[in-house]
């Protein structure tokens, strides 16, 4: 199936045509004017669905322009991909398990999608409004661990590792705040909360990729 075919399957919608000159001119057909890869993006962030062809042979180039606008902002420090993961993700280019990578991670967005919101909540209540830690370094250390359990879940293979890599080494706890620096109440449990929601998310995840094996 297409990259077109599959928008229109999922949203319902004929996606919006953007085409792609030789001068690497990326042209709206909808709007009638030339449109960056930054408006390509702000397009993603709002809902948009849109396929990219090429002018002049009308070879689809949505999958290659997607991943350019990825490039795009981790190079501005819009840092979203863990080097670990990048480096199994590359690993497993023509290895017998690629067939299950895409589906794979479609179906762990679609997890994190679905949770998104509930996650943003939780955050909220325990970073938000007033700070539970004595200082931003440790503010930074608690959502470091967060994050890095969070994408734990993208990881193909149960723990994190690819067969045959050595385990990371866990990390370290969080240093506790100082005994001056104010608490607020429920929020250790908020934390606890999310982090057992985020493992039962992974342990979905991983019989899903289990099941996918065995079918």
């Amino acid at each position: 199936m297409s990259d077109a075919a599959s928008a229109k399957a999922e949203t319902g919608k004929t996606p919006i045509t953007i085409k792609k000159y030789a001068n690497r001119r990326l042209y709206n057909t909808a709007t009638s004017s030339y449109v960056t890869l930054d408006d390509l993006a702000k397009m993603v962030k709002a809902g948009s669905e849109f396929v990219v062809h090429d002018a002049k042979t009308g070879e689809d180039l949505t999958r290659a322009v997607l991943t350019q606008i990825i490039v795009e902002e981790e190079g501005k420090g819009q840092n979203l991909l863990p080097i670990s993961f990048l480096r199994q993700l590359i690993s497993l280019y023509g290895d017998s398990m690629q067939f299950i990578v895409p589906r794979y991670l479609e179906q762990a967005m679609a997890s994190f999608a679905g949770n998104q919101e509930q996650m943003r909540k939780s955050l909220q209540d325990a970073f938000g409004g007033l700070f539970p830690f004595g200082s931003l370094e440790e503010m930074g250390k608690q959502n470091l661990a967060l994050f890095e359990k969070t994408m734990k879940m993208f990881s193909p293979f149960p723990g994190g590792t690819m067969p045959g890599m050595p385990e990371r080494p866990a990390s370290p706890p969080p240093a506790a705040a100082p005994a001056s620096a104010p608490q607020a109440a429920g929020d250790d449990g908020t934390i606890k909360d999310l982090t057992q929601r985020l493992d039962q998310l992974q342990k979905k995840l991983e019989e899903m990729s289990k099941g996918e094996k065995q079918s």
